[in-house]
């Protein structure tokens, strides 16, 4: 958060990253600079760029972001790149499980019997 009040804009669309005009990073930019970073902040150097995005991505889906919501989001036209970012995670089924529990005790009606299970 420090950095966003520091050196990003107030508009929603500023950019996260630039230069110290505010213009956008050339690539060769942005690599030395996240080099940087990740050697200050301890992470491994195989970590890329692009990993950032995909995990914003992950996680954007995993918040419950719809298919349409990922694609505005990440940029992409098409449902196939957007694709690459809808993984399955390892307690992603439970925590589906969960929410469609929570949502059948929130519509179940006084006309409704539980089985046992």
């Amino acid at each position: 958060m420090k950095h966003l009040d520091q050196f990003t804009g107030p508009s929603p669309q500023a950019l996260v990253f630039t230069t110290s005009t505010g213009r956008p990073l050339r690539a060769s930019q942005r690599t030395q600079m996240f080099s940087r970073a990740k050697a200050r902040a301890g992470m491994p150097a195989e970590i890329r760029w692009h990993d950032l995005r995909h995990l914003a991505a992950t996680r954007a889906a995993e918040a419950g972001a719809t298919l349409a919501e990922l694609m505005k989001r990440i940029g992409h036209s098409t449902v196939a790149a957007a694709m690459v970012y809808q993984h399955a995670t390892d307690d992603g089924d439970a925590r589906l499980a969960e929410r469609m529990a929570a949502l059948d005790e929130a519509h179940r009606g006084g006309n409704v019997i539980a089985f046992p299970a």
